[in-house]
């Protein structure tokens, strides 16, 4: 079995799409010691580990295959030597059976489970008892770290659903008056992510869990369009590739000075959830994300209530009437310049 579960992780894990009640260890030849707790969950210790503690997510949404893709190919050249690690990660491929069945999730949206929504009201399904485990995982992880001074990460890596003039975007959770990290901004960049959404509330996202639970620097990371396997150009996704494979096998990242202008940072101005059985956008359903509306455009019919833009410029995100009652049909932001920003 751990042959098997090494020879490639992705389908092992695929294959036991709830998870597996054995854990499997093995060392390689470098002295990186790789650990499965669970089916889609690896942790990777190199022999002489820095500071960091990683978290790299994909597939909280199974329909998402590009950052599955580059998780896999990753852990692979792990396993196969190829790949350098200088910092202690965690992989998690979140959600395997909606990876199974092409779709963005079984029963409920996982990225609305975090931060103990898993047991809230009267539901239950797998995708709770699934959300419930990462949580315990995440904790586990960043907790048996080495004694001493660390860092914590967690980049949850996605597709987004529609087009967007703005391809490539990540949303930093909400910071309750913390300031925001240029390094990061820096690291974003180096992916090929210059636009950030800036959550103005508490969500109950899987970025969100890490960096209000565990101080973690974390992001929710938007790398372009959902494809199925076999059809993503991996070119659209080189540079996050190169850039996630320097994070975990350098000790130290660089980058150029920081130059505010290369960011582009919009900040939340509505979220609008589905609170009625008749709910509808009043715009086409291929509107790109990043759309502009003028103050006063209708964007949205709840239950015979108008919604309209509150400011001219705001730019719809993640427009979706289907969702389930009470979960957010639509995200409306404004830019803001990023020279406002409380920075360190």
């Amino acid at each position: 079995m751990v042959d098997q579960v090494f020879s490639n992780f992705l389908n092992w894990t695929r294959e036991h799409e709830w998870g597996y009640p054995e854990q499997f260890q093995k060392t390689l030849d470098n002295g990186t010691q790789l650990t499965v707790w669970d089916s889609g969950v690896l942790v990777v210790e190199p022999k002489h580990t820095g500071d960091k503690d990683i978290i790299l997510s994909c597939a909280v949404h199974g329909n998402e295959t590009a950052p599955i893709e580059i998780c896999s190919d990753i852990i692979q050249d792990i396993i196969s030597g190829k790949q350098t690690v200088a910092h202690r990660v965690l992989f998690l491929i979140a959600n395997p059976a909606s990876i199974n069945i092409e779709q963005r999730f079984v029963e409920e949206n996982m990225n609305r489970l975090f931060s103990g929504a898993h047991s809230q009201g009267d539901q239950q399904n797998k995708e709770r008892e699934r959300a419930k485990k990462i949580e315990g995982y995440c904790e586990r992880f960043y907790t048996s770290a080495p004694q001493g001074e660390r860092r914590r990460y967690h980049y949850d890596l996605h597709t987004a659903i529609r087009d967007s003039k703005r391809e490539k975007f990540a949303v930093h959770p909400f910071t309750d008056g913390k300031p925001y990290h240029r390094e990061q901004l820096q690291f974003l960049l180096a992916c090929g992510v210059d636009t950030i959404l800036l959550n103005q509330q508490p969500t109950t996202t899987f970025s969100y869990f890490s960096y209000n639970t565990f101080g973690a620097q974390a992001f929710t990371v938007e790398l372009g369009k959902v494809k199925k396997f076999g059809e993503n150009n991996r070119a659209d996704f080189q540079a996050a590739e190169d850039t996630l494979r320097r994070l975990v096998g350098e000790q130290a990242l660089s980058f150029p000075e920081f130059e505010p202008e290369q960011h582009f940072m919009f900040a939340e101005a509505q979220t609008i959830n589905r609170q009625h059985e008749e709910f509808e956008l009043n715009f086409a359903d291929d509107v790109a994300n990043f759309t502009a509306f003028d103050k006063g455009d209708l964007l949205a019919i709840d239950g015979g209530e108008n919604i309209y833009a509150q400011h001219d410029g705001e730019h719809i995100i993640f427009p979706n009437a289907q969702v389930a009652l009470g979960q957010r049909a639509l995200l409306t932001v404004i830019r803001v310049p990023t020279e406002s920003l409380e920075l360190v």
